[in-house]
This record gives structure tokens, C-alpha cells and sequence, in this order.
């Protein structure tokens, strides 16, 4: 009766956590009277859609089957390729019926996991989001994947960086399945244009902040990179430096109690940053999180470079060759003082469940192996451009001279393959984590606005995220 108890305050508390941090998110806009620069847009990129609107055919669920319930937080193209793999896969497997859903974003995808869990009615699979690691371990309504997973899962068989993030007490509690990280996209043609080697984009803070003034100088382009004011690059940017975003060997040695926000490496970005920002260099929406509008300033040409996931390297590869330019990739820089150490994994793996009987377990674990095979990795892989998570289908992938082919997918992946594995880089585990990101999105926003400084900004964020942390440990402990 305790353990009931105690399961359903957690659950309140992460609901609680989640719909807090979904409403901070929602107020982007700095307060005040404090003038904020305002990217103009000075070309419109047009896209024409032919869209055929069909009748959705009626499901139809074979007598007998067993079914299973499968939540995910893609839409568009992504939710497309689902819906036919999964359909594959239930023509493949006759006494075993998947029905696919999409829950909107990530943050969405897990709030209602946990209320349908409370309401005794949970799905089978839940595509959770990789900062949301720590917060599906404390809910208690998931069991661990490798429990229940048939021996032809093959978990060795999982490339490096993806294992390294999603082991926890040499465990997978999840499995891995849309995983990326963020790389440099250039415009080679803007390189050009301003006199720069095409093939050698900036590498280093510093060599960033002078390829900038050349671009921007020469009149090549309005801005000169854009990417989203997003915390997962503050993040990022931690690992690459080697410095841990959090306590307790980044959350991974016991439970996170704090965050190193006020550390030199914190400052260093948050400066850099502000400096891209104040040159003109940097340009980004105005809203938090608006990947969309980033994609807009580098497609429009009105910057050289954007620095975006690596899951969209087919969404880049088709823009440039609607618009007509030549595109480049590199690795994520770095500040010239630091060894690059490398990067984490984002993205988000699949969870079971638990509670529910035996054959749909069994038929749980068997859809999710067959989903993330070596097969389906190249496949979800070619389509999207996120990581083939498999060694094997690398292997694969070599064999046919893919990397070769698709220069742009080779520099995603041997950035990651070259990542030195360590706390690190291996990721923070928080159970306050999308609160903590939200915190620190907010931080900089007001240093890019002038409102503050950066050492006061990172200080005031540290005190509200270590809170932050505080009261979520003391919700599940």
C-alpha cells in the first residue's frame, strides 16, 4: 500500500514537472524595455505542396491478435515511415497487431504516458525523449527493456556513443532508436562568395568568430550562422569541452543534486556566444526552441552556416538542392583552449511498459527488437538521417559506399566515432532536466538581450536549477 502510494505521488510530481516546464517554455518574449535585435527576413523560401487528400482506411485489428500500443512524438515524413514500418511489420506477424499513435512533442509523448498510467490504461511503448532518462527510471510504470528482450537483440551490437548514454547500472532500461547530434551545415556557395575555402569550414570558437567577419564583411550574407537558442547546444558544448553539466560524475556516479552552471567552461560558451550575438553574427528567431526558424534564416541564405541534429541531414540535402545551393558539413566547434572531446547522443529510445501480461510483453519486446534490427536501422537511418545504431549496419552501409555517396552523413557519424567516451560525453542524467534546460535557455536569452551579464545570468540560473533538482529528489525519494 506504501509503494501505491508512494508510485502515484511520483507520478504527480512528474506531471506536475512536465506541465511546468511546457508553460515556461511558452513565455519566449524578454520582459522590460530592454531592446532586443530582431532577425529580419529578407527572402522568402517557397515550397509548393501537391497534397492528395485520401479516407483514411478503417483499421482493421485481426480476431485473435495481440495488441500493442505504440506512442511516438514524430509528425510529418517521420510519422509516415512509421506508420509503413509498423504496418510491415504487422503484415509480417500475423498474431501480433501494433497500433501506432503520435502525442504530439516529446514533452507531450511523456505527460501522456504518465496519465494514462495513472488511469490503469498505459501503452505498451513509449518514445521518451533522451533528458527524460531519469524521470521514466522514477516513475515506476516502465520495466526494463533487456528483461524482456529475446536473445536476438543483440545489445553489443550497438555502436558506442548510443550504448555509452543509454546503459544505467549496466543496464538498458530502454531501447535505442532515433539518435543524433549536432553538426555545422555550410553554404559552400556563400563560402565563395566571401573568399573562404569551401572545404575547410571553422573548426574552433575562434576561427568561427573570423570566418564571421569575413562573411559578414564581404557582404556574402546578412548573418553569418544561425541554430536554435536551445539548451541541448549549451549542452553540447559542456561535453565537447569535456566539463560535466552536473554533480555526482554527471548524474551517472549517484543522483544528480546540482549543476556546474557557474563553472569556467559554462562562462566560456555563454560569452562566445554573446559576442557571435553582439558582432551580428549569430541570428536566431527570437523564441526559444524555434528549430524551424533557424532552418529558415540558413535555407533563406541570410546566414552561412547553421548548426542543427544531425536527424536532419535529409531535410538539408533537399533544401539546397531546392534553393539552388552547394551544402557542406563539419564537426561542432570548439573553443581552441579545450580538446574537442566530442559530443552525446540526443534523440529518444523506445519503453516498455510494465503490468501488462505475459504474451504482450513478449509481443512488445519482439515488435521493438524487429523495429531497431539491422535492417530497419538502415532504413530509418537512409530516410532520416538519424544514426544507424547498429555496428551491423554500418557494416552494411560501408559495403554499399553509402558514406562514400552521402558525404554529409559521413561527417555526422565519424563525429561521433571519434567522441572520447566519459562522464561527460556519455550525457547528464537529471530528473529535473527538462526544467534544468528550460532554465538555462532562459539565462541566455537575457544575456543576448543585454539584461543582464553572463556571470550573473549563470549564477541565478544555478540557483534555480540546483532548487530545481532539490525538489524533484526530494519527490522520489
Amino acid at each position: 500500500m506504501q509503494t501505491s502510494f508512494r508510485r502515484s505521488l511520483v507520478l504527480v510530481a512528474l506531471v506536475m514537472l512536465v506541465a511546468v516546464v511546457v508553460s515556461a517554455c511558452a513565455a519566449t518574449a524578454p520582459a522590460g524595455g530592454t531592446q532586443t535585435k530582431v532577425v529580419e527576413v529578407t527572402k522568402v523560401v517557397e515550397v509548393t505542396k501537391i497534397v492528395k487528400v485520401q479516407k483514411q482506411a478503417e483499421e482493421v485489428i485481426p480476431e485473435g491478435a495481440t495488441v500493442i500500443d505504440f506512442w511516438h512524438a514524430f509528425g510529418g515524413g517521420r510519422k509516415l515511415l512509421i506508420e509503413r514500418m509498423v504496418a510491415d511489420y504487422n503484415y509480417t506477424h500475423p498474431g501480433t497487431y501494433v497500433h501506432v499513435e503520435n502525442k504530439g512533442s516529446y514533452r507531450d509523448t511523456l505527460n501522456a504516458a504518465i496519465l494514462a498510467a495513472q488511469q490503469g490504461n498505459p501503452p505498451h511503448i513509449v518514445q521518451i525523449f533522451e533528458i527524460g532518462s531519469q524521470l521514466a527510471l522514477d516513475s515506476g510504470i516502465f520495466a526494463p527493456f533487456e528483461d524482456s528482450a529475446p536473445s536476438w537483440v543483440h545489445m553489443d551490437d550497438l555502436i558506442g556513443g548510443v550504448s555509452n548514454y543509454y546503459r544505467f547500472n549496466g543496464k538498458f532500461y530502454s531501447m535505442p532508436w532515433n539518435s543524433s547530434n549536432p553538426i555545422l551545415y555550410y553554404n559552400k556557395d556563400i563560402f565563395r562568395a566571401a573568399g573562404l575555402d569551401p572545404e575547410n569550414p571553422p573548426e574552433t570558437f575562434e576561427e568561427m568568430l573570423s570566418a564571421c567577419e569575413t562573411i559578414v564583411s564581404s557582404g556574402a550574407a546578412k548573418n553569418c550562422i544561425s541554430w536554435p537558442l536551445h539548451g541541448w547546444f549549451f549542452e553540447q558544448w559542456m561535453a565537447n569541452m569535456g566539463a560535466e553539466l552536473a554533480d555526482n560524475g554527471n548524474g551517472r556516479d549517484a543522483r544528480a543534486t546540482s549543476v556546474n552552471l557557474t563553472s569556467d567552461a559554462a562562462k566560456e560558451i555563454v560569452t562566445w556566444w554573446k559576442e557571435m550575438y553582439d558582432k551580428g553574427y549569430y541570428a536566431y528567431s527570437g523564441k526559444l526552441e524555434d528549430w524551424d526558424g533557424a532552418d529558415a534564416i540558413f535555407v533563406s541564405g541570410q546566414s552561412a552556416m547553421e548548426i542543427t541534429s544531425t536527424s536532419d541531414v535529409v531535410n538539408r540535402q533537399n533544401d539546397a538542392a531546392a534553393n539552388g545551393f552547394e551544402l557542406g558539413t563539419g564537426y561542432l566547434p570548439y573553443p581552441a583552449n579545450s580538446e574537442r572531446m566530442g559530443v552525446i547522443v540526443g534523440g529518444a529510445s523506445m519503453w516498455m511498459t510494465a503490468g501488462h501480461p505475459d504474451n504482450e510483453m513478449k509481443a512488445t519486446a519482439d515488435f521493438i527488437t524487429w523495429f531497431t534490427n539491422t535492417e530497419n536501422a538502415i532504413r530509418w537511418h537512409k530516410a532520416t538521417g538519424y544514426f544507424p545504431i547498429r555496428k551491423s549496419s554500418v557494416t552494411v552501409l560501408e559495403g554499399q559506399d553509402w558514406f562514400k555517396r552521402n558525404p554529409a552523413y559521413r561527417a555526422a557519424f565519424d563525429q561521433l566515432l571519434n567522441t572520447k567516451d566519459d562522464n561527460a560525453t556519455r550525457g547528464a542524467v537529471i530528473g529535473a532536466f527538462p526544467e534544468v534546460r528550460t532554465i538555462i535557455e532562459q539565462a541566455v536569452e537575457k544575456v543576448l538581450a543585454g539584461q543582464t551579464s553572463v556571470d550573473d545570468a549563470l549564477a541565478e540560473a544555478k540557483t534555480q536549477a540546483d532548487k530545481a533538482i532539490v525538489d524533484y529528489n526530494k519527490s522520489v525519494e
